[in-house]
């Protein structure tokens, strides 16, 4: 009796480790019905397209539709697609009813980088370089002049990485960084142009004058003196009175009368 109550218990157990190869077998041995692509943020960014996946699923190789789920190559298929430096994330694969996923997920730009010696770029929130490749661009902070896009950033490093230098280009990471934590000044600020100084010039969406804000240092009490700039005196003297607000010095605001 003890022995077949201990051979009733076992039966479920063996269920249970068997399924999942049979269930493994059967999803193999199923066609592939559909190809799923999901394109997150794909209302917001227009990096990728649909038909540009679907290129690098197929990669020369004819539809798979119909084919058997097993001769898909998934992993060659996610590192073609992960290749995409617009990507933060690419994921492929199967599910039971025959469908091939594609999941990815756009890198999300904080700033678009057009340095003096040419080329165009998008830096994202982590600080991961990567070109502009076609003529969809976002609305964002533009950054020209005397800034240096290295073979490295272009690679595999991100400019926050510890091996990447302080430089100018990281400095203005920050600084973008804060005035977009800032709803006022994320809508002011539109172009932020780097002599050859690395001296800094901000030029604003409201008002026909140039911010000469110096270096970056004390950029925050820098910020905070022009904002009681334009709330007490631009009001006064009208928006378009001042070619240059110069915000340089140490506690001080030199402005220089349009001509």
């Amino acid at each position: 009796m003890k022995k077949l109550i201990r051979i009733i218990l076992m039966i479920p157990v063996l269920y249970l480790l068997i399924l999942p190869f049979f269930l493994s077998a059967s999803v193999n041995s199923k066609p592939c019905s559909r190809i799923s692509v999901n394109i997150i943020d794909s209302s917001d960014y227009h990096f990728v397209t649909k038909r540009q996946l679907l290129n690098l699923v197929y990669d020369n190789g004819g539809s798979i539709i119909g084919k058997p789920v097993k001769s898909i190559k998934v992993a060659d298929i996610e590192g073609r697609i992960n290749n995409l430096r617009e990507l933060k994330e690419a994921e492929v694969y199967t599910s039971i009813d025959g469908t091939l996923h594609v999941y990815i997920n756009q890198r999300n730009p904080v700033m678009r980088v057009m340095p003096a010696e040419g080329g165009d770029f998008f830096i994202d929130e982590d600080g991961f370089v990567f070109r502009r490749r076609n003529l969809y661009s976002p609305r964002l902070h533009i950054v020209e002049g005397n800034i240096n896009i290295t073979p490295a950033m272009l690679d595999s490093v991100g400019i926050l990485d510890t091996i990447i230098k302080n430089t100018i280009l990281k400095d203005v990471f920050h600084f973008v960084s804060y005035i977009d934590g800032n709803s006022f000044w994320a809508a002011q600020i539109d172009q932020i142009y780097v002599d050859g100084q690395n001296e800094i010039d901000l030029i604003p969406r409201v008002g026909n004058h140039t911010i000469h804000l110096g270096t970056f240092e004390n950029y925050r009490d820098k910020l905070k003196n022009l904002g009681a700039f334009y709330d007490k005196v631009l009001p006064e003297v009208g928006w378009n009175k001042y070619s240059v607000i110069n915000l340089e010095f140490r506690d001080q605001i030199v402005c220089r009368k349009r001509l």
